[in-house]
C-alpha cells in the first residue's frame, strides 16, 4: 500500500497514530492499542524508508538526513491533518504519524470538565495541561483556545513545533507560529509576543528552562497563556517547574509561579466501557492555600489541598476515576490502572458502596 491509502486507512480505522518501521507492518493505533494495518506486509527498510521520504519535502528531508529527526505537520487532502516525527531506529528511517481531526472538538464533547470554560474567560494567567503522551493534551487546549477564538475579541498567538490543529479566525485573530518555519526558536518566539500586542499566548510544549522562564514572564506582564507538560500530576508539574531552574532562582520562581499560576488540568485518556476513551482528570486551582504553598516550597500539601477543595472546583484523579468507575464508564481494573494513588482509589471506591 502507498503512503496515501495508510493515511486513509489510518482516517477510515479512526486510529490516533500510525507507525512505520521495518520489520514489522504498517501499524495503528486505535483506543490505545496497536494494531496491524489489515493485509499489509512485514516491511523492508527499502520500502520503510520509499514511505518516510515520500512525506517529506526536499529542504525537510535535508534536515532529516542531517538530524536524524524532524518534526512537521501537514494537511491531508482537506480530511485530516497528521503530525509526523520522521527518525532513525537500527540505522534506517522510521516515523510516527498522529492523526489529528480537521475539526476541533469543542470542551463539552471531548467529556471534559465544566471548569475548562472558566479556563477560556480568564484574562490573564498560567494555564496548565500535562499528562503522559498520547492522552489529549494539545486537543484539550485546542478546544480552550477555540472556545476563546468564538467568543472573545483578541489576539491569540499560538508557539507550536510543529502546528498541530489548524485555527480560524473567529471573533479572535489568531497567528500561529510553527518553529524553523515561522521562527528560528522558541526563546525569540516567546519574547517576540510581548511586542506583537498578544493577549493570549499558547506555548505547545514547555520543553525546558528558556520556555519555562518565557511562560512566567509572559504570564506575569498580564496575558492568558496555556501551555503542557508531561508530568503525572499537579504537585510534579509544580516540582518540574521549579527544579529546572538554579537553586538561587528557585525563590524567585515560586514566587513568580505562586502569582500567575491559575490553574492545573491533569488528564489521562482512558479506555472506555461504553466505546472508545474517556478522560479522567485531576484539577487544582489556584486558591490562596495553593498559592502560599507554592510560594513557601511546600509542595508536598497540594494533594492534601487537592483532597479537601472539592467545593472550590478541584479534584485529585483517584476521585475522577471512582466517578467514572461508579457512572459505569470505566472499569475498577482500568481505574487501578491508571491511579497514581491505588490504596486511595479502593478506599474511596469502598467508601461509595
Amino acid at each position: 500500500m502507498e503512503i496515501k491509502g495508510l493515511l486513509e486507512y489510518t482516517i477510515s480505522k479512526k486510529a490516533s497514530d500510525l507507525h512505520l518501521l521495518f520489520g514489522v507492518p504498517p501499524m495503528i493505533r486505535v483506543n490505545g492499542i496497536l494494531f496491524p494495518v489489515t493485509g499489509e506486509e512485514v516491511l523492508t527498510p527499502e520500502a520503510t524508508s520509499q514511505l518516510v521520504l515520500s512525506l517529506v519535502s526536499e529542504e525537510q528531508k535535508e534536515i532529516l538526513l542531517i538530524n536524524k529527526e524532524i518534526d512537521f505537520s501537514f494537511d491531508f487532502q482537506g480530511q485530516a491533518r497528521f503530525r509526523v516525527n520522521a527518525y532513525y531506529q537500527k540505522g534506517h528511517l522510521a516515523a510516527a504519524l498522529r492523526l489529528l481531526s480537521n475539526q476541533i472538538p469543542k470542551i463539552d464533547e471531548l467529556n471534559l470538565p465544566e471548569i475548562c470554560h472558566t479556563f477560556a474567560q480568564l484574562r490573564q494567567g498560567f494555564i496548565l495541561v500535562t499528562g503522559p503522551t498520547g492522552h489529549g493534551k494539545s486537543t484539550t487546549l485546542a478546544a480552550i483556545i477555540n472556545e476563546i477564538a468564538q467568543t472573545r475579541p483578541v489576539h491569540i498567538i499560538t508557539v507550536e513545533d510543529p502546528i498541530e490543529y489548524v485555527f480560524n479566525h473567529q471573533k479572535a485573530i489568531i497567528s500561529q507560529r510553527e518553529i524553523k518555519a515561522d521562527t528560528h526558536s522558541w526563546q525569540i518566539a516567546l519574547r517576540s509576543c510581548l511586542r506583537e500586542d498578544s493577549d493570549v499566548v499558547m506555548i505547545g510544549e514547555m520543553r525546558d528552562y528558556e520556555t519555562i522562564a518565557a511562560a512566567l514572564t509572559i504570564a506575569e506582564t498580564g496575558h492568558l497563556v496555556f501551555s503542557t507538560l508531561h508530568t503525572n500530576s499537579a504537585s510534579q508539574s509544580i516540582d518540574r517547574i521549579i527544579d529546572v531552574f538554579p537553586a538561587h532562582q528557585q525563590q524567585q520562581v515560586r514566587a513568580q509561579l505562586s502569582l500567575t499560576l491559575e490553574a492545573i488540568l491533569s488528564q489521562r485518556l482512558l479506555p472506555s466501557l461504553v466505546a472508545g476513551r474517556i478522560p479522567a482528570t485531576e484539577i487544582l486551582v489556584a486558591t490562596p492555600a495553593v498559592r502560599n504553598a507554592i510560594r513557601e516550597g511546600k509542595s508536598q500539601m497540594i494533594d492534601t489541598i487537592l483532597q479537601t477543595s472539592a467545593e472550590l472546583g478541584m479534584i485529585t484523579l483517584e476521585a475522577d476515576l471512582t466517578n467514572l468507575v461508579k457512572k459505569g464508564k470505566i472499569s475498577l481494573e482500568v481505574a487501578r490502572s491508571f491511579a497514581l494513588r491505588p490504596e486511595e482509589l479502593m478506599r474511596l471506591n469502598r467508601d461509595n458502596k
